[in-house]
Formats: structure tokens, sequence, C-alpha cells
């Protein structure tokens, strides 16, 4: 832990709640720029959109993060798999998508729906 000093859960005692608000803002930031300035958005550009698409992701991928810490605790593992040595494994570097996706997914739909009424 090299910059936060608030443990943000027992079950991931190296994650910190500050570490969480800054990769929370970096991540609506980021997602806000790309738009901006590339215009690349599935869920209609607007501004509003964006940028609650941005906090829905950005509060999903902690949240993934720390049920598979959870898991891996009450399971009494400390990383899921050895295919990749000294990352803890697959799981443990793509947890936060498994929560990212299906909000990404649900949240462009109902945009979509909602542009429809």
């Amino acid at each position: 832990r090299s910059m936060g000093r608030t443990p943000l859960s027992d079950a991931s005692p190296n994650k910190t709640v500050e570490g969480l608000i800054g990769g929370f803002i970096t991540s609506v930031v980021v997602v806000v720029i790309v738009v901006g300035f590339f215009g690349i958005a599935p869920i209609g550009g607007s501004f509003p959109r964006v940028f609650v698409f941005a906090l829905l992701c950005a509060l999903a991928a902690p949240l993934g993060d720390l049920v598979e810490s959870l898991i891996k605790r009450d399971v009494g593992v400390k990383d899921m798999g050895g295919v990749l040595p000294g990352h803890g494994g697959v799981l443990d570097r793509f947890d936060g998508l498994l929560f990212v996706l299906p909000v990404a997914y649900f949240v462009t739909l109902l945009f979509d729906v909602w542009s429809l009424s």
C-alpha cells in the first residue's frame, strides 16, 4: 500500500478507501474525455448519459473485485489459479470486469429503451 491509509475491507486488506476514490474519479474522467474527444459511446453520447454510464461502471469494478476477494476468503485460497504467477491467477486480473460488463450492457439497453419512448 503506497498511497492510501484507510483499509477498504477486511476481505481485501491491501485496498484502501483513498485508492477507491482515486480510481473512481479517474475512471469517470477518462470516460468523459474519451467520449467528449472521440465521440465513442454506444449510449447516445450525451453528457448526462455518459456520466451515468461512467459512474455505474466505476462503481461496479471495485465491487467485482471485493466480491471475488470475499469468495477467495470463504474458500480459503490466496490466488484464483496459477496460470499467471505473481498475479493471483486469471480471475484475479478480470474480477472487476465480471461486474462491469453486465452493468455496461444493461445500462446501454436501458438508455436504448428510454430513447425509444
